[in-house]
């Protein structure tokens, strides 16, 4: 199934900046890890600050570099969001964002930006963190972005009216729309980016092992999904190297608008060729979002 020769990359990092969400654990670590090994400085994030200065402290001591650091995110907060991003626009350079932070099976409920809880922080979050990153990425191109997707997505529907529905989808078809948006906004965003020199790509990690994916689940539900991920999952290890790999490897630097699995291109799912489409996700999470007329570097 896996092999991780296809991942192996000798590429330095030095001197880059990378930022990961969902970094203090699972696939997000092992990916931050890896990426630090390669001597890049390296930006974790997630909400929770004992995880993350945890982790920090775990990354330093397994790779010797000191150049790590952490800041809390929360994704169900669009404010988290923006705040985070004004911290990283203050800062310097920024070559790789890797928007992996998602969860599954959170309540069917609204946030307090009145979006959809499983689409703000499989989605929202990350569409608007990007768009708030982008001046300084197109200003430390050659750089990327690195979006995560999963195989749900081909189950996925958009319906604009019914985005932030409560009542109406189940725990598989919320992420499965949570994903496909994700996959069009990556569409489009790869195609308002060219001839910047950033790219951007999605990736399915799989199943993995050994993660907090799961944590949501009900009892039962839980335990039979665990069965079947220690069955055919992958190493979280293994999953992080590869986002490592799409992050890092000389010969990415100017692929774009491509989705990964096991490092190797995956089919993608068919609606990323309609333009329309993928232009009106675009447009709609901005109107969601509320990018103000500060923020809004398109106009």
């Amino acid at each position: 199934m896996f092999s991780s020769v296809k991942c192996e990359s000798k590429a330095r990092m030095d001197g880059k900046t990378v930022i990961i969400t969902g970094g203090s654990a699972g696939v997000g670590f092992e990916a931050a890890k890896d990426l630090a090994d390669k001597g890049a400085r390296v930006i974790i994030a997630s909400r929770n600050e004992t995880k993350l200065r945890k982790a920090r402290e775990e990354i330093i001591k397994a790779t010797g570099n000191t150049n790590v650091a952490y800041k809390q995110l929360d994704l169900s907060s669009l404010k988290s969001v923006r705040n985070f991003a004004n911290q990283i626009n203050t800062e310097g350079r920024v070559d790789v964002l890797i928007n992996n932070a998602g969860a599954i099976a959170l309540p069917d409920a609204v946030t307090t930006d009145s979006l959809n809880l499983t689409m703000q922080i499989n989605f929202y979050g990350a569409f608007l963190l990007t768009f708030l990153l982008l001046p300084r990425l197109k200003a430390s191109s050659p750089s990327r972005i690195i979006n995560g997707s999963a195989a749900a997505m081909y189950l996925g529907e958009i319906d604009f009216d019914h985005w932030n529905d409560v009542g109406r989808y189940s725990i598989v078809t919320s992420l499965a729309n949570s994903k496909l948006a994700m996959v069009l906004f990556n569409a489009e965003l790869s195609r308002r980016l060219e001839g910047s020199g950033v790219t951007a790509n999605t990736y399915d990690p799989f199943v993995v092992k050994d993660t907090d994916i799961l944590t949501n689940l009900p009892g039962f539900i839980k335990e039979i999904s665990r069965f079947f991920v220690n069955i055919i999952g992958q190493e979280k290890e293994d999953a992080g190297r590869q986002i490592s790999y799409l992050a890092s490897a000389p010969e990415m630097v100017n692929i774009s608008n491509q989705h990964y699995k096991f490092c190797e291109k995956f089919l993608r799912h068919w609606s990323v060729s309609d333009t329309g489409l993928t232009r009106r996700v675009w447009e709609e999470s901005k109107r969601l979002v509320k990018i103000s007329a500060e923020e809004d570097w398109e106009s």
